[in-house]
């Protein structure tokens, strides 16, 4: 059963957004072609960084041109990064880069071991010196919640504090999310749907699936 509850954290916000509900309607069907699975993804994550920015402090532009008279303008202040969990996390990356094409991208390599469902790293790729000053964590799944708190705690010894982390995700399980709200009280946390139940392999159910399978077309028969 899917369950869309009251957010057990002020920081996770479970959109009521229509564009994501219907897309993740159509996400959830067993049979749809990978194409527009990757499509949904990528539009989810695209209303997700949005809804952040919309918040976002301003900076005021002046003695700017327009074709017809001088005007001023706004911008965002901020130096952006995107920091997707491989492999799933690369979906979202193209929809964020629309908004923020100069943004830097921080790829960071995690897997679940299949056994013990701990999350392995294998991948960073942060450089030397923080080079954000806010950092979108894209990971379409939230399943047990402990590769994402990898993922945040990599962030964290990097430099980065939790509120310049913002965390974007299209379902997650209702115990994964509490478990990333009681380790990192303070990142947001941007999700389409929390489902109720997680399956003794740590499948969220209903859930999507492999994600990263359903991106890549890269099913096991």
């Amino acid at each position: 059963m899917s369950v869309t509850p009251q957010p057990t954290s002020p920081k996770v916000h479970i959109s009521t957004h229509p564009l994501v509900l219907s897309k993740l309607t159509q996400l959830r069907l067993h049979d749809l072609p990978n194409k527009e699975f990757r499509e949904g993804i990528k539009a989810i994550g695209c209303v997700h960084v949005m809804a952040h920015i919309l918040h976002a402090s301003r900076h005021q532009l002046g003695m700017l041109q327009s074709p017809i008279a001088p005007f001023t303008g706004h911008t965002v202040p901020l130096r952006i990064g995107l920091s997707p969990i491989l492999r799933a996390g690369t979906g979202l990356v193209d929809g964020a880069l629309e908004l923020f094409p100069d943004a830097t991208v921080l790829h960071l390599g995690l897997f679940r071991d299949k056994v013990t469902l701990q999350a392995i790293e294998y991948y960073s790729k942060l450089p030397g010196e923080v080079t954000a000053d806010l950092v979108f964590l894209l990971d379409p799944m939230i399943a047990t919640g402990g590769t994402a708190i990898a993922a945040l705690t990599m962030l964290t010894e990097w430099g980065l504090t939790q509120n310049q982390i913002k965390m974007v995700s299209v379902v997650g399980s209702a115990q994964g999310v509490k478990h990333i709200a009681e380790e990192f009280p303070d990142v947001e946390i941007f999700i389409g749907a929390v489902d109720d139940e997680l399956t003794e392999k740590g499948y969220i159910s209903p859930g999507l699936g492999d994600a990263g399978d359903r991106l890549f077309n890269t099913h096991h028969k």
